[in-house]
């Protein structure tokens, strides 16, 4: 494996994606209001934004783990309808880790650039996430099973 910190082949391939670093990790809840309260008690996280967002079908909650402002981010997700696909996740596998989200700088770039590299995308272009912020997801078949978010903040 090449090392990234010397500008090799690595660091190009990165580059061609706009990868920036991750941005959340998120985790799929049946009771928003208690897995905030859950982590707020038992972690000390703090809440910092919740939203409800019906085109992906979730409500939502963004908690900041440690005291600085760009500290990393959990996103708890809980269903807002019984065929969300959320609610179809917690049925299938339950409460848990349901993703990894990279922040990109530019999120078309980056989906133009894996589809280039034959990864599979669920969206045709990309949508609405957190905060404003335009999303897109690389299909799990293509990275291992885990289902990865790219982010382009608003």
């Amino acid at each position: 494996m090449d090392d990234d910190t010397s500008g090799g082949p690595a660091a190009d391939y990165l580059t061609g994606i706009g990868l920036l670093g991750i941005d959340h990790v998120g985790v799929a809840v049946p009771d928003l209001d208690a897995a905030i309260e859950f982590h707020q008690r038992v972690f000390g996280m703090r809440c910092v934004h919740t939203e409800t967002n019906p085109e992906q079908g979730v409500r939502e909650a963004m908690l900041r783990v440690g005291p600085t402002p760009d500290g990393a981010e959990i996103q708890l997700l809980a269903p807002l309808t019984p065929d969300s696909t959320i609610a179809r996740f917690l049925h299938r596998r339950g409460p848990g880790l349901q993703q990894i989200a990279y922040l990109v700088a530019d999120v078309d770039a980056a989906c133009a650039a894996l589809r280039e590299r034959g990864v599979k995308l669920l969206y045709e272009t990309p949508r609405r996430g957190t905060a404003g912020s335009r999303v897109n997801f690389v299909h799990p078949r293509d990275t291992g099973g885990v289902l990865v978010e790219l982010v382009q903040k608003a």
